[in-house]
């Protein structure tokens, strides 16, 4: 079934509307972008031209047994529900294993909804419902057991060039999609920008889609590296967290957005994490032996 797209904001809102209901106190809900909702109504109406920004938030869930909290981080695509919402579960209660297996059960359900049907209030109701068994399976998962099999996952580090990066609200959306999908990497801004981002391959791919949405044109994938774990990847990891890499630029340009970063302090950079051989594939340029 089509469906235009003001079509579909309607519903959104209207979605929005019985979410606010259902968690009425303060930070229950909390939007991405406080003005998210006046710019769709704005543009319903017409006071508006450019398509606003896709609605953004997090729900914070209580779950009575065992006593945790569910951060649902959800995304609305301009054509939901006539496409598939973007939904993500995280809980400092559960490991990243537990985690991944959490938001696998919540996408399967989501695929069972025909497009059209509204579908945020269902996911908090399955989380609700079923994500005791997740946290319960935490505290099991020291047991041995001679009978269980170990859980393959697809480790992945993907190596992003892009032409620059530079705007500040778009640095900060990097890093927070980045800590949001308990991801760990690098951001390096300036001319060229460099991403790196490494962990279960659901989150990197999700990393990969989020940031590159709407118009992110000059940003490619220049290489990836995938690993099969039974594990949770911890010992394949080359950096422990996610974070931004400030290096210093060649010249003084004042205050032009046009510098170029020290790609030698970036091949030291890479040396101390294990991934000097990345050099030539981003560049094209054969990295020399600092003992040369």
């Amino acid at each position: 079934m089509s469906a235009s797209i003001k079509e579909s904001l309607q519903l959104q809102l209207l979605e929005m509307e019985m979410l606010f209901s259902m968690f009425p106190n303060q930070g229950e809900v909390k939007l991405e972008d406080v003005n998210a909702l006046t710019n769709v109504k704005r543009y319903l109406e017409g006071t508006r031209e450019a398509l606003p920004h896709k609605i953004e938030f997090v729900i914070t869930l209580q779950i009575e047994e065992p006593k945790v909290t569910i951060d649902l981080q959800v995304t609305m695509p301009h054509s939901y529900p006539y496409v598939a919402l973007q939904l993500f579960g995280r809980s400092p209660e559960l490991d990243r294993q537990q985690q991944l297996l959490l938001n696998q059960g919540l996408t399967a359900y989501m695929g069972t909804f025909d497009p059209g049907e509204l579908c945020v209030c269902a996911a908090i109701q399955w989380l609700q419902d079923n994500s005791a068994s997740y946290f319960l399976n935490r505290k099991l998962s020291d047991e041995p057991s001679t009978q269980a099999k170990p859980v393959k996952n697809t480790f992945l580090r993907m190596w992003i060039y892009s032409h620059h990066i530079y705007q500040q609200d778009l640095r900060k959306k990097i890093l927070e999609v980045g800590k949001r999908l308990d991801v760990t990497g690098f951001c390096m801004t300036g001319k060229p920008g460099i991403i790196c981002v490494e962990g279960f391959k659901d989150h990197c791919e999700e990393f990969w889609h989020t940031i590159r949405y709407p118009n992110w044109k000059h940003i490619s994938c220049k290489h990836a590296e995938s690993m099969e774990t039974e594990g949770n990847g911890e010992d394949l990891r080359l950096f422990q967290s996610f974070e931004e890499l400030l290096l210093e630029a060649h010249g003084d340009y004042g205050l032009r957005n046009d510098y170029h970063m020290n790609l030698g302090q970036f091949l030291e950079f890479l040396r101390k994490h294990k991934s000097e051989h990345v050099f030539q594939i981003l560049f094209g340029i054969e990295s020399k032996s600092s003992e040369s």
